[in-house]
This record gives structure tokens, sequence and C-alpha cells, in this order.
């Protein structure tokens, strides 16, 4: 029962756009604010490198706005009016863009892509978290930490981990420290993958998204370092490096739906069962992550659309060819820099001095399934990989 000094609960619509209620918007627009300085800062920045080393282009924006990000919270740091607005950005803002990005893909590409990725990512998901269990017997960790730590590289980062947490009964130490793991690792790979793909597979779009969107942990972290790929290697064709990676992730973040009950199953089977208790089991409907299915909608659109104009018609009765290409060009620009302030969330959202607890242990355990993960995905791509033509 809700009393006079209890905060109210937000009700669908309102978590739906806000994940608060409609009279707490307003606290969100500082952080937000604050996320779209540092993009625009960014972009000026990388600019400005690029054109002093003769290359235009040379240096990605998105990454430069994570780094000026991450220079900002661990120097002059991040007040407290910034915080819900930062969060907000890591949320519903990243998963705006992701929806946008659909605008980008035909619905044909989106089912070729997340058809030939679905073996890929079985196969990495499994890779992580069979390693990530072995090492933490290994080591003499607790079989919760483990859990998480290997549903966290395995499957969607934290989002997996906070779903996970309350089915295996884990504290909130064994919470902070399988989320602080992944992100230590997630952010490196989000830098280090594009590079490291690039030469890996020879330049080969395609592959380098698939190896990007099943190796790295977190749906923002991909998306980042997609767009980072993109930038670096001036990736103009469609579907792009970023584009083939946020599918490969969308698939593997769908997994949640088996993966996370699966996982508490097994690790059930090993205690009393009595002592998981009914009201610590996750629900299966707040598993499925609904953004993917306006991922799906806006591909459907950009095809719909094109086959209209396509045949000599109007896209939906209302648009010729050059107005639905503006509107098309226009969605896509406005994707990429809803992600872009989404990444300069990530980078603000990230505190080193909190990530500095993380013991030896876990963080064995955190690097042994994350290099686990990109070798099987590497090895996968390279072997489904090349059956994708889009």
């Amino acid at each position: 029962m809700r009393t006079s000094t209890t905060p109210r609960q937000p009700r669908f619509l309102e978590n739906l756009l806000f994940g608060t209620t409609f009279d707490q918007v307003p606290s969100l627009i500082p952080g937000v604010v604050l996320a779209s300085v540092v993009v625009l800062v960014a972009a000026a920045l990388a600019e400005l490198t690029s054109n002093a080393l003769g290359y235009d282009g040379l240096v990605s924006f998105i990454l430069v706005a994570i780094v000026l990000g991450m220079i900002i919270r661990n120097t002059v740091g991040l007040r407290e009016s910034f915080a819900p607005g930062v969060a907000f950005t890591l949320k519903k803002v990243l998963r705006l863009g992701i929806i946008l990005l659909g605008i980008r893909l035909s619905i044909l590409d989106v089912l070729e892509i997340g058809g030939f990725g679905i073996p890929i990512v079985v196969g990495a998901v499994l890779t992580g978290l069979l390693v990530a269990t072995a090492a933490t017997r290994w080591l003499g960790l607790s079989d919760r930490l483990g859990t998480l730590i290997a549903i966290g590289t395995a499957i969607c980062g934290a989002t997996a981990i906070v779903a996970t947490a309350p089915g295996i009964r884990a504290k909130e130490q064994e919470v902070a420290y399988a989320v602080a793991n992944i992100t230590i690792f997630g952010i490196a790979a989000m830098f280090t993958y594009p590079f490291l793909g690039n030469i890996i597979f020879g330049g080969d779009v395609t592959q380098i998204g698939l190896f990007i969107g099943t190796s790295i942990h977190e749906t923002a972290q991909v998306a980042g370092s997609g767009l980072i790929y993109d930038q670096s290697f001036d990736v103009t064709t469609s579907p792009s490096g970023a584009d083939i990676a946020v599918i490969a992730k969308l698939v593997r973040n769908a997994l949640m739906v088996v993966a996370i009950p699966a996982v508490t199953y097994v690790y059930a089977r090993r205690l009393d069962h009595d002592q998981m208790g009914a009201a610590h089991r996750t629900e299966l409907r707040k598993l499925f992550p609904v953004f993917i299915l306006g991922f799906l909608a806006m591909a459907g659109i950009r095809s719909f659309g094109d086959a209209a104009v396509d045949s000599g018609g109007q896209a939906f009765g209302a648009f010729g060819v050059e107005a639905w290409t503006d509107l098309t060009r226009w969605i896509r620009t406005w994707a990429e820099y809803t992600l872009a302030t989404a990444m300069a969330g990530v980078g603000l959202g990230t505190s080193i001095s909190q990530l500095k607890g993380l013991g030896f242990k876990p963080f064995v355990v955190g690097i042994s399934a994350a290099l686990a993960v990109g070798v099987a995905s590497i090895g996968l791509v390279s072997l489904f990989g090349p059956l994708i033509s889009v």
C-alpha cells in the first residue's frame, strides 16, 4: 500500500517513454543536455583533429564523445543533478536510437543477418557461460558471482545480470562486482574490437559487424563500437558495420527470454528448490527487450516504402521518391546523433574509482570469459559470415 510519503510508481506510458513519472521528467533535462553538449564538443574536436592530420573523418566523434565523457566523470565529477538524465540516455535514448536505426535496413536484410547470426550468437553465448562457470569453480568463487559474470558476458551485460540476480538470490556486492567486471572488459572491447576486427576480417563489413555484435557485452557498447568502426573506416555501405552489429546484438538480447530462466533453473537444481522462492523468480514477460519490435517495425516501414516508390508510386500514399529519400536520410541522421548522445552517457556514467574494488579472482573470470567469447566469435564468424550476402 502506497503512503503519502512513498513515491508513486510510473504508469505504463510514463515508464515506456521516460522510465519515471511525468512530474519527474524535468529532473532528466540537466543530464540529457550535458550529454548533448559532450556530443557537440566531441564532433568539433574530432573534425579539428582530422583536419589537422590531413585526413577527413580520421577520428570518430563517437569515440571522442565516450572518452570526453569519461574524462569529465573522473576529473571534475558528475553532480547528482545530472545523474537521472545520464541514466535516461543509457536506457531510453539508446533504445530510441536503435529503433530509428531500423530505417537503414530492409526487413529482408534483418532476417538474413539475424538468421545466419543465430548459430554464431548461440555458440558465443554457450562459450561464455561454460568458460565463466569453469573459471569460477577453479578459483573457488561463489557460484552466484560466477553465474552473474557468465550471463553478463554471454548475453546482455548489466541488464542480464540485474535480471538474473533475483532468481539466484545474489548478494548486492556480487551484483556490483559482476557489473564492474563486464563494464571494464566491455569498454576495452568497444575501443579495440573495431580495429582488431578490421585486421582479422580484412575489411569485410559484414563479418566485422557480426564479430562486434556477438562478442561485446552491452548493447550500448556494441552500438558505440559499430559506429566507431563505420566512422573510422569511412563505411558508407548499407547495411553498415553498426547496422549488422546491432542486429547480431538484438538476437543475443532476445535470448535472455530463454537463457536467464535456464541458468536460474540449473542453479536452483544444485540447491534446495525451496530456498529459491517464487518471489525471486524473474517473470518471462519482463525479459524480452521490447525495443527489438520497434527496430523491426522501422525496417518494415523502410521495406514497404521502398517497394512503393520502386514501383512508381508513393511511399504510404504521401511521399514521392525525393521526399521519401529525404525522410529516411533525416531519420538515419537522427538515429546516429541519438546514439551518440547515449554514447556520451556511457562515458559520463563510467566511474573508474567504482571499478577499483574489483578483486583479482573476479577479474580473471571476467577476462577469461571475454577472451573466450571473442575467440569463439572470430571462429564462428569466419565459418558462417561468408554465407551472408547483403
